[in-house]
C-alpha cells in the first residue's frame, strides 16, 4: 500500500498544471526532435537523438512520478484551527532574535526559502501540536536551535 501524500490546494493544482504540460506539450515537442535526428541518417553519433531521448525518458519518469502523487493525494485545507499547529497551519516564530513565517506543508510542497516547510523537517515535527506561546529546541545539522511560536494564522 502506497503512503499517502500530503497536498494543499495549491500544491495539487501546480502539480496537474505541470503535468499537463509534460503530456500535452513537452512530450509532443521533444518526440518530434527526435523524428527530426532521426530522419539526419546516422543515430550511433547523433548527439541531438541522444540528447532528445535522454530528455524523453526524462518527462516520462516525471509524468509517472507526478502520477503517482496525485494518485496518493491527500489534500490538506488551511488550518481553521488557530490555538494548535498542525499541517496546513501558517506559524509565525521568533527565531534568533527576527520574526520568521512558515506554513506547514506535505514533503512533497516544501520549499523553505519560500517559508514552506515540510511536517517531516526536524522544525516541521517540533512544531506540530504545538500552541501559540510554546517554546522548542530542535536539534538540526547546523545545531541547536531555539523557536517561540508567536502566532498561528
Amino acid at each position: 500500500m502506497n503512503k499517502a501524500v500530503l497536498l494543499t490546494e495549491d500544491g495539487l493544482k501546480k502539480l496537474q498544471d505541470e503535468v499537463k504540460i509534460l503530456k500535452e506539450d513537452r512530450r509532443r515537442e521533444v518526440i518530434e526532435r527526435i523524428q527530426e535526428a532521426v530522419a539526419h541518417g546516422d543515430l550511433s553519433e547523433n548527439a541531438d537523438y541522444a540528447q532528445a531521448k535522454e530528455e524523453q525518458a526524462f518527462i516520462e519518469g516525471r509524468i509517472q512520478e507526478i502520477e503517482e502523487i496525485l494518485k496518493n493525494a491527500q489534500i490538506i485545507a488551511a488550518s481553521k484551527n488557530k490555538n494548535i499547529v498542525s499541517v496546513g497551519s501558517t506559524v509565525v516564530l521568533k527565531f534568533a532574535g527576527n520574526e520568521v513565517k512558515y506554513t506547514i506543508v506535505g514533503a512533497n510542497e516544501a520549499n523553505p526559502a519560500a517559508g514552506k516547510i515540510s511536517n517531516e523537517s526536524l522544525v516541521g515535527k517540533a512544531l506540530l501540536g504545538a500552541k501559540k506561546g510554546d517554546r522548542m529546541a530542535v536539534d538540526t545539522p547546523a545545531g541547536k536551535n531555539e523557536y517561540e511560536i508567536l502566532n498561528i494564522e
